[in-house]
């Protein structure tokens, strides 16, 4: 779940800065650029694990800060495909069952992932595995705060860099658009044995 990433990037001191320690000055700096950031194809930037290499500081023209090219290592979340998680159920849609792991809350359950056969209730707004037993249907509603075991079966990057105002060709205006971008989401499934909520295999 949690992963090791190395990433090399210049980071930037500024002169009010010079009396402290430079590794102590770049610790700051990259934890307060990457800490609970996505960083595109590489995941949910929690906290940097170590430095492994200082190159030459250096002073651009008209810019007192010092720019110091940093390797280093950073505790990223990103679970691998496959892999089984342990989440909460946020909420849910038609679309399928939204789950949070408190710190990330960007994970889908698709309707089509799913115990087989479920359905949606449109007045709870809940999804229900129509569960049979000796030919007899249970309905298991999927509550909302309930623990729930899913495995991760794809990943989601999307590139949230801004982009430039899209100006149409008869007019000056600008197009601006209200879709929020989600940088990183992760897809998951429960049509199997063993996964869905913990209460329904409690028991067995």
């Amino acid at each position: 779940m949690f992963v090791l990433a190395d990433i090399k990037d210049t980071v930037r001191i500024p002169p009010w800065q010079f009396n402290v320690k430079l590794t102590d000055a770049v610790v700051e700096a990259l934890n307060k650029k990457l800490a609970n950031k996505v960083v595109h194809n590489v995941g949910l930037c929690i906290a940097l694990w170590d430095i492994t290499k200082l190159e030459d500081s250096y002073i651009l023209p008209g810019d007192g800060s010092s720019h110091t090219v940093v390797h280093f290592r950073y505790v990223v979340f990103r679970p691998f495909n496959d892999e089984v998680v342990i989440g909460k159920i946020k909420s849910s849609s038609k679309e399928g069952v939204h789950v949070s792991l408190e710190f990330f809350d960007d994970i889908l359950i698709p309707s089509d992932a799913l115990q087989h056969p479920s359905r949606f209730d449109e007045r709870e707004q809940l999804w229900v595995w129509e569960y049979m037993v000796d030919e007899e249907k249970h309905d298991l509603y999927m509550d909302v705060g309930e623990e729930i075991r899913f495995r991760v079966v794809d990943e989601v990057f999307v590139d949230t860099t801004p982009s430039g105002p899209e100006v149409s060709a008869d007019s000056t205006e600008v197009q601006e658009t209200d879709t929020k971008k989600t940088p990183y989401s992760l897809i998951g499934c429960i049509n199997e044995p063993g996964l869905g909520l913990l209460s329904w295999w409690s028991n067995t």
